[in-house]
């Protein structure tokens, strides 16, 4: 807990002052939005985060009872980003990650999540397995003709052997999707676990289904804001109906422990949408049940 009530905490992530990435989860922001196919504003992602977040720092978390202080985490600040210019802005981002040993990045549209598993498959040297809850695939070849974007991102690191797709489930899937797109999706292997299935089994369900598909081996958590339904998160440039409740998705968090996970993202926060800031809370509250679910001890 700290000494100073919420609204006085300093505006970084859950009011921390270190930088020094080194036996830390390090905190970034990632303010780019060049490659969304609907409403822009995730630019204003990260900062919106770290605002909210101080409304985690009051206490003790209620299962791990881990407190903020007990977790050794940095704030790096925000990547550098080119403006206008995504393939550049892609090759910044995957330098910028390179760097830092376990990354816990905050967007910005989902596109970036290709540079950071870029730069981390290059650290394992292997590919990933991918825990990936969203209310889209993000598995096209292209978003109206263009080859990067971020219903792009999980096509790319299919194809380019970021992860394996035997080893990647994607969760609360509900949008409208080309068939052909689905069904390249399902031949390479990815599990879909669609929004109606986890309402109908539960969280205890999905994450066993979590389990059994990502195993032992190292992995990676994306998680698109939108996979909640815009009831919980309205803050969002491509809201679907029907997604998962705020609940749900802390409760499947909660009951992954154990798994290797080297790293996360949380995307696609646009708080010009929000309302009372609680897209942006229920972002800063993932990466905290993210920090928790590890245990406060990061993996390089």
């Amino acid at each position: 807990m700290t000494d100073a009530p919420t609204f006085a905490i300093a505006p970084s992530f859950m009011g921390v002052t270190r930088r020094d990435p080194k036996g830390a989860f390090t905190v970034a922001g990632v303010p780019l939005d060049i490659g969304t196919t609907n409403r822009a504003g995730s630019r204003d992602g990260p900062r919106a985060i770290r605002a909210a977040s101080r409304m985690l720092v009051d206490g003790a978390h209620p299962v791990s009872w881990l407190e903020p202080r007990d977790i050794p985490i940095a704030d790096a600040g925000d990547f550098a980003i080119a403006l206008g210019d995504l393939p550049k802005s892609f090759a910044l981002i995957e330098q910028q990650a390179a760097a830092i040993p376990h990354l816990v990045a905050m967007g910005g549209e989902h596109g970036i999540t290709l540079p950071l598993l870029r730069a981390l498959k290059h650290r394992i040297g292997a590919p990933l397995g991918l825990l990936h809850v969203d209310a889209h695939m993000d598995t096209a070849p292209d978003n109206f003709g263009q080859v990067l974007g971020h219903g792009t991102v999980f096509y790319h690191a299919i194809t380019e052997g970021l992860v394996d797709p035997r080893r990647m489930i994607q969760i609360g899937i509900r949008a409208p999707i080309q068939r052909e797109t689905w069904d390249w999706t399902l031949a390479q292997g990815v599990t879909v676990i669609d929004a109606q299935a986890v309402h109908a089994t539960g969280p205890a369900a999905v994450a066993e289904r979590i389990r059994a598909c990502l195993g032992t081996l190292p992995c990676y958590l994306s998680l698109d804001i939108d996979g909640l339904d815009p009831a919980f998160a309205p803050g969002t440039g491509t809201p679907e109906v029907g997604g998962l409740a705020t609940w749900q998705a802390q409760a499947i968090l909660r009951q992954l422990n154990g798994l290797d996970f080297r790293g996360m993202d949380v995307v696609e926060v646009a708080p010009a949408y929000d309302h009372g800031d609680i897209t942006a809370l229920a972002a800063a509250t993932m990466v905290w049940e993210y920090f928790s679910l590890m245990g406060g001890k990061p993996t390089a």
